[in-house]
């Protein structure tokens, strides 16, 4: 079998140009002049502001004979009062261009400020279940450009972002048809320094996106290709990283497996997210912990429904057996293994009988709930947290 040389640096151009290799976030700077910016606002999340690739991405921006200022006041959940500070930092640095780095975070925040960036104003004209203000195009945004520093949120090649309303106490996705990051830097080395319980988080977050996004019942076969590359790379490649945490290749494998991944769920994701997102917009809980958690059951739950699809992903995964219940076993042994919790209760969501039911109906509306491969409604995803804050497998 072809093993690729993950020490060396790679171009690809889908679906947006891709840099991959160690070290390469030293040509962040290059990047942004070539894209004619001169003046760029790095925004990350609170945790990350004093990591060592934020003045890695300082240093390149000096490099290259450009500004750069940081916006870190982002919450682990990003919330509309995150973009519009955000924002304001962007108007009052005379900034022309954004630079999202980190985990899925600093990037939705990222994505998020320069939507406003684009047009001012209430950021949730850009909410994806509303209609499309055609009276913007590219060249209306500011250049945007993303660097994640985990390997599993994704969310580097896609335009949405995931953005907590703070008066509705929900998750919603917010987007514009025409804005997409101009490039994103896939640096290995710079997921190198990342904590053994959030590597193993995110790693679970990219498998989640594989699975649910092979999942939903449409027939998209790029993103289904996308997706099973994607499950190979995460399943293989997540317990060497945790055995070597300084494995380059191992580091390269999972980045490239969570953009895959990411880029697959173009098609769609499921209960997981649906359920995962109002959590995390009440509880702001981790967004991968938290998906971690719900697998389990939600693959209990879909048992049937993706039936057709357990042998593929079987096989990607390399496994002896390709039966649901090797599968299912195969997917907890993994989990157990991270050490990821066993129910809601254990990553803090105390909750009674009402709040589950207020947090099945917003899920109801999430849009992973609408391509989940088998129907649920209020009743059915209220069932599902229940019994996840007891016991999710």
């Amino acid at each position: 079998m072809y093993v690729p040389d993950l020490n060396e640096a790679c171009d690809w151009s889908f679906p947006i140009p891709l840099l991959y290799g160690p070290g390469r976030l030293a040509e962040l700077g290059d990047l942004c002049r070539s894209h004619g910016v001169k003046n760029a606002l790095i925004v990350t999340d609170r945790s990350s502001r004093d990591l060592p690739f934020i003045q890695g991405a300082l240093d390149a921006l000096a490099a290259a004979g450009l500004k750069g200022a940081v916006f870190s006041d982002v919450a682990p959940n990003p919330t509309d009062k995150n973009a519009e500070d955000g924002f304001a930092a962007y108007r009052a640095g005379s900034h022309d261009g954004v630079v999202a780095i980190g985990g899925g975070s600093g990037m939705d925040a990222g994505k998020a400020i320069s939507l406003l960036a684009g047009k001012s104003g209430d950021i949730w004209r850009f909410d994806y279940d509303m209609s499309v203000d055609e009276t913007l195009s590219a060249g209306d945004f500011p250049p945007l450009f993303c660097i994640p520093t985990t390997a599993g949120t994704g969310a580097e090649s896609e335009s949405t972002a995931m953005v907590t309303d703070t008066k509705a106490l929900t998750k919603r996705c917010i987007w514009h048809p025409t804005h997409h990051p101009r490039a994103a830097i896939l640096d290995p080395a710079v997921t190198v320094g990342l904590p053994p319980r959030l590597t193993a988080w995110t790693g679970i977050d990219a498998l989640v996106h594989a699975i649910e996004a092979y999942s939903v019942p449409d027939f998209h076969p790029l993103c289904d290709g996308m997706a099973l590359q994607g499950l190979t790379l995460v399943y293989s490649g997540l317990p060497k990283v945790m055995r070597d945490p300084a494995s380059i290749p191992a580091r390269g494998t999972m980045i490239v497996g969570s953009c895959l991944s990411g880029i697959a769920f173009l098609k769609g994701l499921g209960l997981v997210h649906s359920i995962s997102h109002m959590v995390g917009a009440e509880f702001d809980t981790h967004h991968g912990l938290t998906n971690a958690v719900l697998l389990p059951i939600v693959l209990r739950y879909n048992e049937t429904s993706i039936a057709g699809k357990v042998r593929a992903m079987s096989q990607s995964m390399g496994l002896e057996t390709t039966d649901f219940d090797g599968f299912y076993a195969a997917i907890c042994a993994l989990l157990d293994d991270c050490d990821i919790p066993r129910s809601l209760a254990e990553i803090g969501v105390e909750i009674d009988e009402q709040g589950i039911q207020r947090l099945a109906e917003k899920a109801v509306r999430d849009a992973a709930t609408g391509t989940n491969p088998a129907e649920a409604g209020v009743s059915e995803i209220a069932d599902l947290i229940r019994r996840s804050l007891v016991a999710a497998r």
